[in-house]
């Protein structure tokens, strides 16, 4: 009698534990581990094109994806997945004006739109006026 009692506390016990060890994964969820925070270099000369906008005033003295504090006078851009740190050159191709500016940001979550730039970049390359631009970016660093 006291095999079967201890037979079924166990196995009880292990169904219980058994739903704590599910995923944790959900949409729209990622689990931050140490080794997702080591990203790769990107390689130097990776080029693609696109639209880009720029953001400014409403997330100033916010913090970015990378942890450091957004200044909207920094030549800083977002981009859905290349390593924080990156340099870009920027390039409108209307106007020929370019930038060079660093990820430190994830984004754009406008789905059309390949880069969202720092307010000073994007005055630099005239999107103040404009909004938003076809451009083309080169990874320089």
């Amino acid at each position: 009698m006291a095999y079967r009692f201890w037979l079924v506390f166990v196995l009880g016990v292990l169904l219980a534990c058994s739903g704590c060890s599910g995923s944790t994964h959900r949409k729209g969820y990622t689990r931050v581990t140490k080794s997702s925070r080591v990203q790769k270099k990107a390689e130097i000369g990776y080029t693609f094109t696109g639209d880009a906008s720029y953001y400014g005033k409403g997330f100033d003295g916010k913090k970015t994806a990378s942890g450091e504090i957004f200044d909207r006078d920094d030549f800083t851009c977002a981009h859905r997945t290349l390593p924080f740190g990156t340099k870009l050159k920027v390039t409108r191709i209307k106007t020929g004006a370019s930038v060079i500016v660093r990820v430190n940001d994830r984004g754009p979550y406008a789905k059309k739109r390949v880069l969202d730039l720092s307010e000073a970049a994007g005055k630099k390359l005239g999107l103040d006026k404009a909004g938003h631009a076809q451009v083309k970016a080169v990874v320089v660093e």
